[in-house]
């Protein structure tokens, strides 16, 4: 090698920690406000989705964007300290994943911009002043969960056409989304002519009791909440339903995968894939008062036919007909 080539190599292999340095200090800080836990099922699909949306606007954790996680592991007190911590931190924005987490964001800061993903109506919480406008410091995505509760019920009556009372599992400690989708839900069993037995489920030890509080009151079935809790006892929900032989209804595809009967609701990962998106947006400069709120419509009807045969029940050839998937 030449000595002018070997020096001119020297400088630029001395430029590398600068410039390192450089791309680093460079990066976006945004942060997370999340319901569940870290290890949880429902945590782990709803990071993978949102950062599919960065990646698809340019941005990686670790190279362009710096996030802080706060989890409230479940323990939704919790939510107002770890969101008036993160309103402390140079983060902009902050993505929030439930209903709860948005109301404890909003309520610790009006000037970081925030993305909310949730299944609730963000005018009617006040979230938001419009869909269109949202005339603040949050936007988002609102996935329409609660709007399709009655529908839930609709579809697990037409599996078990005979049954005189359904069970709901809710989550007392987020009344901003449960007495919304209860009340949706004690409509529908009114309309159906069903008795609807509301049991609430606040940590995983309340779980199995509940189940038992089914099988004593012979139940027909189950529609589980769209809370993020019970996405993360999805597993244990499953098992439950199988060891008792309770047709179950669940808001996730995922759940259904899984091995559960069946679920309709929006697809979640696209809820959250499009909240990465509008995170990223926001750090390109865009204002969330200028991002309209978005909402996912398309609805998703799975049913594992597996699960039905291992029940033996039979699923109505036109509810298969109107499936978007079944698993055999």
């Amino acid at each position: 090698m030449k000595r002018r080539q070997f020096i001119a190599g020297l400088g630029s292999a001395a430029a590398w920690p600068v410039v390192a340095q450089a791309q680093q200090s460079a990066a976006a800080m945004i942060g997370f406000l999340l319901t569940g836990r870290r290890d949880a099922i429902g945590g782990a699909s709803t990071l993978a989705a949102v950062h599919r949306g960065f990646a698809e606007m340019g941005y990686a954790e670790g190279r362009n964007l710096a996030v802080e996680y706060r989890w409230a592991e479940n323990h939704l007190e919790r939510l107002p300290e770890l969101a008036a911590d993160l309103a402390r931190l140079p983060v902009a924005p902050v993505v929030v994943t439930a209903t709860a987490a948005a109301l404890a964001m909003k309520a610790a800061t009006k000037s970081i911009p925030i993305v909310f993903s949730i299944g609730t109506d963000p005018v009617k919480l006040g979230l938001v002043a419009s869909l269109n406008r949202p005339d603040g410091n949050l936007t988002g995505i609102y996935n329409l969960n609660n709007e399709v509760a009655a529908k839930r019920l609709e579809v697990l009556r037409q599996i078990v056409p005979t049954a005189t009372s359904i069970a709901h599992l809710v989550n007392p400690a987020n009344p901003a989304f449960g007495e919304t989708e209860t009340r949706e839900l004690r409509g529908a069993a009114r309309f159906f002519g069903v008795n609807l037995s509301v049991l609430d489920v606040t940590d995983p030890g309340e779980l199995e009791p509940a189940f038992a509080t089914v099988v004593r009151g012979r139940a027909g079935g189950v529609v589980v909440g769209g809370d993020a809790l019970f996405m993360d006892l999805r597993d244990a929900i499953i098992t439950l339903a199988a060891r008792h032989r309770v047709p179950v209804l669940y808001p996730w595809r995922q759940a259904t995968v899984a091995g559960g009967l069946a679920s309709y609701g929006t697809d979640f990962d696209e809820s959250f894939r499009q909240a990465g998106v509008y995170v990223a947006r926001l750090v390109k400069g865009e204002k969330a008062a200028d991002l309209p709120v978005q909402q996912v419509v398309k609805m998703l009807l799975v049913i594992n036919m597996n699960t039905a045969k291992a029940l033996g029940l039979t699923i109505p050839e036109t509810l298969l007909a109107t499936a978007d998937e079944v698993i055999q």
